[in-house]
């Protein structure tokens, strides 16, 4: 599965996951595309998964258009610091054989 990190992750983020196939939205240069332009490019690039601390995604997007998944983590900030914590939970959803498609939020 190949996975994006949203421009609200910090860029460091991507080496704890290095056993992942990640790339940044920065990396590809699709800083400041809108929501709809940055899901229809993640399908045009075989993409599959979002990572974002994005909570109003949800309701921004019809998730029928966009068959992939986005994983939002729920935290105060999206400060490294703030994200390791989510760290454990993004890995687990990350090994999953057949993750839903549409926002899955993650909590701590």
């Amino acid at each position: 599965m190949k996975v994006l990190l949203d421009e609200n992750i910090p860029k460091k983020l991507k080496y704890r996951l290095s056993s992942f196939d990640v790339t940044t939205v920065s990396e590809r240069g699709w800083n400041g595309k809108k929501n709809g332009q940055l899901l229809a490019l993640m399908l045009i690039e075989g993409i599959d998964i979002l990572l974002t601390v994005d909570k109003n995604l949800a309701y921004q997007q019809n998730f029928d258009k966009y068959p992939i998944t986005v994983i939002v983590a729920d935290t105060k900030d999206n400060s490294y610091e703030s994200l390791m914590a989510f760290l454990p939970q993004i890995k687990e959803l990350l090994i999953t054989d057949a993750l839903p498609k549409g926002i899955l939020v993650i909590n701590k």
